[in-house]
């Protein structure tokens, strides 16, 4: 058993970006989707939350449950599939192109250090809550009964992750035109 699993959340519509399946869009040749999981690569079992696309990598697929509830509901739908033995997952969004097996390793040292998560930080220190690794009971315990349409950080803020600050573009993730060119010139 690896030492954590990862939950990529894959399944939102990218009004910004024209409607077009974000995870798909290439950046140095990979998409979006298959970098962010060559940073979890080491996780066991990978689950993307999203419609089925080809990766390179095998996954478990699911859905979020609500349809379209959000992170909330996509969250706890790749919760239900990990193993009951599960400890640690990381939880990531399938959009952010500067991720490494550095960047997950760095927060699964932070959690060492916390009963709950660690989450990267942009460079305002801001907590990006869909780049954290989390102690799964934690997660399970704060989930509500209603996730539809409800705010992540609501939810995972109150268990007060440690912040892993993010080096260079990690905290970068790609929600418009702009944000797309500016990765692709990375």
């Amino acid at each position: 058993m690896a030492e954590f699993a990862a939950v990529v959340l894959a399944g939102g519509r990218a009004r910004r970006l024209g409607g077009v399946d974000k995870v798909l869009l290439p950046v140095g040749g990979r998409t979006l989707l298959d970098r962010t999981l060559d940073a979890v690569a080491a996780a066991d079992p990978l689950v993307v939350v999203g419609p089925p696309r080809a990766t390179a990598r095998p996954v478990r697929w699911t859905a979020e449950d609500p349809p379209d509830g959000g992170p909330l509901a996509g969250l706890k739908a790749g919760l239900a599939l990990l193993p009951a033995e599960t400890r640690v997952v990381a939880v990531l969004a399938g959009d952010h192109p500067h991720l490494t097996p550095a960047t997950t390793a760095r927060l699964l040292a932070a959690l060492r250090t916390s009963s709950a998560g660690a989450v990267l930080t942009d460079s305002d220190n801001r907590p990006q809550w869909l780049v954290g690794v989390w102690r799964v009971a934690a997660l399970r315990e704060a989930m509500p009964a209603e996730v539809r349409d409800r705010p992540l950080r609501a939810v995972l803020a109150p268990l007060a992750p440690v912040h892993v600050p993010a080096v260079e573009s990690e905290a970068s993730d790609v929600d418009t035109p702009e944000d797309l060119r500016e990765a692709r010139a990375r």
